[in-house]
């Protein structure tokens, strides 16, 4: 009978568990899309990242480019400001040329009146003339060396003049030369500003454009965020109603099979009150027949006395099968008396039919786990930053993403994670960033990191920087801190 009420009890929670079924498929069909969207999550972070990255370049071929186009804009003021000495370098020769052609006439205008003089005075007998005047030898001699320096003078005067005329001439092309190259070099410079000035628009146009990409991902990172928390409300939702109604058909299989038990006892009730009854029909019409076999009795060969006996050991044959019986009924009945089932290691099943936690057995239980302190797995992480970030992977040399590094890491130290940044989400016990401790998983939005203490984390990034630290731990939003329990 207690074998019966367990099946039953089985059998109605088969069937619980059949209703519930359908919620556990649909919570099943919401984690693995759960589980792309956060792979899709972390591929637009990573995609964030590398945007960044790219933004970050151009910024800086910007800086260089206004920095040489800076440079080239001082050049060209600087040639601006030579091109205007020059200028008033070639002003100031062109008006000494003016005054030494000006001296140069003045002088052969004033040559040419002496000339005329001599010649008007004395003609072609000029000298002879000059002779006869001559008071004396000395005097001849005095006038013809004045008149000789005269000529000299006129002379000298003259070659000095043209003398000066060419080197100014020759000063004034050497500034207008040097005048045209710099205004040729300030043309180049010019030239190399509007290609600079080319070069960081279209830059800056680049940069417009990673904003703009970064921008629309932030937005489809938000989306896949918030769909992830749609997903987990979901869930927990489809969780709850799972527990819930699995929880009441416990209950009512509880109650069917308590039900079922005292209809069981009912019945054996019954049976035994039928029983009862027969055995007492069977002994009247055993005492009917013993006082007519005395009755029959008329030569004494049978006495009271010895019926009397008679009777006493046949009731007393049938009082030990009696308690013979109900010993072995009892007997039988004593392993389920008080309603306990046991498994085939002595261990209790509870009314659910499951085992007893409290009841089993753990000293034939063996762990190969491994324990360590927040900072061992901070400085065993450690290890290997700088090594590369692979999508995907799981190696803490060759490479392995946010996910497979966390992973590998705590694997050093016997604990087992999940494999996807979500699924270690919702891994080992909840506790707050105000209370995070070195060792402690600080999750995000489609991604993991183990907290160093400081607000510091060390993380697999992104292909870019691979594993690294960073010091700033709330550079994102935090949707859990877990802790290895």
């Amino acid at each position: 009978m207690k074998k019966r009420i367990v099946c039953m009890t089985l059998a109605l929670m088969m069937t619980a568990a059949q209703v519930v079924s359908v919620s556990a498929s649909r919570e099943d069909e919401l984690r693995e899309e759960q589980a792309a969207t956060s792979a899709q999550l972390d591929a637009t972070y990573a995609q964030i990242d590398q945007l960044y990255s790219a933004k970050q370049q151009l910024q800086n071929e910007i800086n260089a480019l206004d920095a040489n186009l800076v440079n080239v804009m001082v050049s060209i003021q600087t040639l601006e400001g030579d091109i205007s000495n020059k200028e008033t370098d070639i002003q100031t020769t062109q008006t000494a040329l003016e005054k030494a052609q000006n001296a140069k006439t003045k002088q052969y205008e004033a040559m040419k009146e002496r000339i005329q003089y001599i010649y008007e005075k004395g003609g072609n007998a000029a000298w002879f003339q000059m002779m006869m005047d001559a008071e004396n030898l000395s005097d001849l001699l005095t006038k013809a060396e004045y008149t000789q320096k005269m000529y000299e003078y006129d002379r000298q005067s003259l070659e000095k003049y043209a003398n000066t005329i060419a080197q100014v001439t020759q000063l004034g092309d050497q500034y207008k030369q040097e005048k045209a190259e710099l205004e040729g070099m300030k043309q180049e410079y010019e030239s190399e500003s509007v290609n600079l000035q080319t070069q960081i628009d279209t830059k800056k146009a680049n940069s417009a454009d990673c904003d703009n990409e970064i921008a629309y991902a932030q937005q489809m990172a938000t989306e896949y965020s918030n769909l992830i928390v749609q997903q987990q409300a979901e869930i927990e939702q489809l969780e709850a109603e799972r527990i819930a109604a699995e929880e009441e058909a416990r209950r009512q299989a509880e109650a069917e099979a308590a039900a079922a038990a005292e209809e069981a006892a009912r019945q054996e009730a019954e049976e035994e009150a039928a029983q009862e009854q027969e055995n007492q029909e069977d002994q009247y019409d055993e005492n009917t027949d013993e006082e007519d076999q005395e009755e029959i009795s008329e030569d004494g060969e049978y006495t009271e006395d010895d019926g009397y006996t008679e009777d006493e050991d046949s009731d007393s044959e049938d009082s030990s099968d009696d308690e013979n019986t109900d010993s072995s009924d009892d007997e039988s009945t004593s392993d389920s008396s008080d309603g306990v089932e046991y498994d085939e290691y002595g261990n209790v099943i509870d009314s659910d039919n499951t085992v007893n936690p409290e009841d089993v057995d753990t000293s034939s239980s063996s762990s190969s786990s491994s324990s360590g302190s927040g900072s061992s797995i901070v400085d065993y992480a450690l290890q290997f930053v700088g090594n590369p970030y692979v999508w995907g992977g799981t190696s803490l040399t060759s490479g392995a993403d946010c996910s497979g590094f966390t992973q590998s890491v705590y694997a050093q130290f016997g604990y087992s994670l999940p494999r996807t940044s979500y699924e270690q989400q919702n891994w080992g016990t909840e506790v707050s960033y105000a209370d995070a401790q070195p060792g402690d998983l600080i999750c995000y939005g489609g991604h993991v990191a183990i907290y160093m203490g400081n607000g510091q984390i060390v993380h697999a990034s992104n292909s870019q920087d691979g594993i690294k630290i960073s010091n700033d731990a709330t550079y994102r939003t935090i949707l859990s801190v877990r802790r290895p329990s």
